[in-house]
């Protein structure tokens, strides 16, 4: 019993060795959202900052929700206004395809 027991102990103590920690630094945190939507800000306003986006989904839902595809990130809006502006996931070393 003393030999499962300390072969349990052994294994519990060593389960925080597996963990992994992600440091991102201070000075990147955030940098890329800096000038996406802001919340509350018409589709007026992203239409004048931003352009025409490249895909527009029909509103889906009540009260209805739209999203607009931009190259680099996607707008959310309730009816005319920014609910939340969101960046796509860019890989920092790009998988080149097989040939």
């Amino acid at each position: 019993m003393r030999l499962v027991f300390s072969l349990l102990a052994a294994l519990w103590l060593a389960t925080p060795a597996l963990a992994e920690t992600l440091e991102i630094p201070v000075g990147q945190q955030g940098a890329d959202i800096a000038g996406l939507p802001t919340l509350g800000e018409s589709k007026r306003s992203v239409l004048e900052r931003f352009g025409l986006a490249d895909e527009e989904h029909p509103p889906v839902g009540q009260p209805p929700i739209t999203r607009w595809d931009y190259r680099t990130f996607s707008v959310y809006f309730e009816y005319d206004h920014v609910v939340n502006s969101v960046l796509h996931h860019q890989p920092r070393y790009p998988i080149e395809e097989q040939q």
